[in-house]
């Protein structure tokens, strides 16, 4: 650990080295390291403007932190596992390159306002490229549907065969979930942009700083409000996990289904060979372990929500250490969410649509019983005596082992005399599919309709 830590002038004696290891989250929280230049040079150069330290310090504090970040990013430079946190080894390594300078730029604030700082500015690049990914899978769900807005396919509810969609349809229901996960992330970055340096520890500080000139130095929208809030709040990170683990679900929930769709007994699509796997043992297996795995780690999301809730619902304000547990979970759903994207996105791109097993598929289990129904409905019978009309029909069928398509006209006509020839056009697959046009159902026309929509929502071409 550091020989010389910055808050051990309270004490006479040495902390012990399992405390060092335990309290140090140099480990994880290195991944801050550009927030926290950014964090400091802004403010050094806020405390100049308000000639709290000279110029001349300022410009050699800057100077350091730029020549710092640049070896951090060469490599030139080493975290060094000892030091306590990423916000003392970036000082500690300034205080051996400029001396004297170094010591004044902590002037005015505290690792409490600090920290709180570069997890916002953390918070709001990751999401900003998570919104960025979720955008283009817009764009390869939207381009799935335009190939597929005349492929007929069971929609299912209960996992039964329930009545005939199109594959553009039931792709573009992803598309709407994934539309709500870009909302919620632009309403967590809403809630994220609020700068918290200056709180200080949790009252504030006697210097006259400008804190207004540090959010726009760092493109914030806001300071916070109040100096305990500021830096005890945590309300952004848990957001943001919630919001990760929303699109997790969306991406599990289409993952099932991708992964039921490429199964001998769904056999509705294929996916790329580079996005499957083979056995070690069976020669003819092609698994899909890209969408398994996508199920698997939601559960890493939702633990990681658990996780920060536990760990803020029992801490009074204003910091508690207990607060250091909130890095690793939300840093650990970010890097789960943009893996999970990387690899969903190119798998749905290049996944094959079999046309022909959707059709056959759907053709089958009374897909077109509600339509027949409906057709007497139209006629003025009311739906529940229809409906057990059709019931009746369907148990013949199921005895005599028939669709309803193959139902003879007599047959029919012995059920209820409204029934006549065009009961045929009525049930015929394509005509149940085009015939629900109503704005949000799956006939070609409206689900167009819903591309355009979303492309016009998101701003895509």
């Amino acid at each position: 650990m550091t020989k010389n830590k910055v808050w051990q002038g309270r004490f006479t004696g040495k902390s012990a080295q399992e405390v060092d290891v335990f309290n140090s989250s140099i480990s994880f929280d290195y991944v801050l390291f550009e927030e926290d230049i950014a964090g400091s040079i802004a403010h050094a150069k806020m405390l100049a403007k308000q000639a709290i330290i000279s110029e001349e310090d300022t410009a050699s504090i800057v100077d350091g932190l730029q020549e710092i970040l640049m070896d951090l990013k060469n490599g030139t430079l080493a975290f060094d596992p000892d030091a306590e946190d990423i916000h003392m080894f970036v000082e500690s390594v300034l205080t051996e390159r400029i001396g004297e300078p170094a010591k004044r730029l902590h002037t005015g604030r505290s690792r409490n306002d600090q920290v709180a700082l570069d997890l916002r500015l953390y918070v709001k690049k990751q999401l900003t490229e998570i919104s960025q990914q979720l955008l283009d899978f817009e764009e390869v769900l939207i381009s799935q549907a335009e190939q597929h807005l005349e492929t007929i396919m069971p929609g299912y509810t209960h996992l039964q065969i329930a009545q005939p969609v199109t594959f553009a349809h039931h792709v573009m229901a992803y598309a709407q979930m994934i539309k709500r996960d870009i909302k919620r992330i632009e309403e967590v970055m809403e809630h994220t942009d609020s700068m918290p340096l200056g709180n200080g520890a949790l009252a504030g500080t006697t210097y006259p700083l400008d804190r207004q000139f540090v959010a726009e130095e760092l493109g914030f929208g806001s300071v916070t409000e109040n100096s305990l809030d500021g830096v005890s709040d945590r309300d952004f990170v848990i957001d943001a996990a919630y919001a990760l683990s929303m699109i997790m679900m969306h991406l599990s929930r289409l993952s099932e289904e991708v992964i039921l769709w490429c199964s001998q007994a769904f056999q509705f699509v294929e996916l790329d060979d580079a996005f499957a796997t083979g056995s070690s043992i069976m020669p003819q297996k092609k698994n899909p372990d890209v969408a398994e795995l996508v199920r698997g780690k939601t559960g890493r999301a939702y633990g990681n929500l658990q996780t920060l809730l536990t760990v803020m619902k029992g801490t009074p304000l204003a910091y508690n250490k207990d607060m250091q547990e909130d890095k690793e979970a939300l840093f650990d759903s970010l890097s789960t969410v943009k893996l999970a994207l990387s690899a969903m996105i190119p798998m749905v791109d290049t996944m094959t649509a079999n046309k022909e097993r959707m059709r056959e598929a759907a053709s089958k289990g009374f897909i077109n019983a509600t339509d027949c129904a409906d057709y007497l409905t139209k006629k003025g019978v009311p739906f529940r005596e229809a409906y057990g009309v059709i019931g009746q029909l369907v148990q013949t069928c199921i005895e005599k082992d028939l669709t309803l398509e193959e139902v003879s006209i007599e047959m029919y006509q012995s059920l209820h005399d409204l029934f006549d020839e065009d009961i045929y056009e009525a049930i015929k697959l394509e005509n149940c599919v085009t015939k629900r046009s109503i704005q949000g159902g799956p006939a070609p026309e409206a689900v167009q309709e819903q591309i355009v929509n979303l492309k016009n929502q998101l701003g895509l071409s």
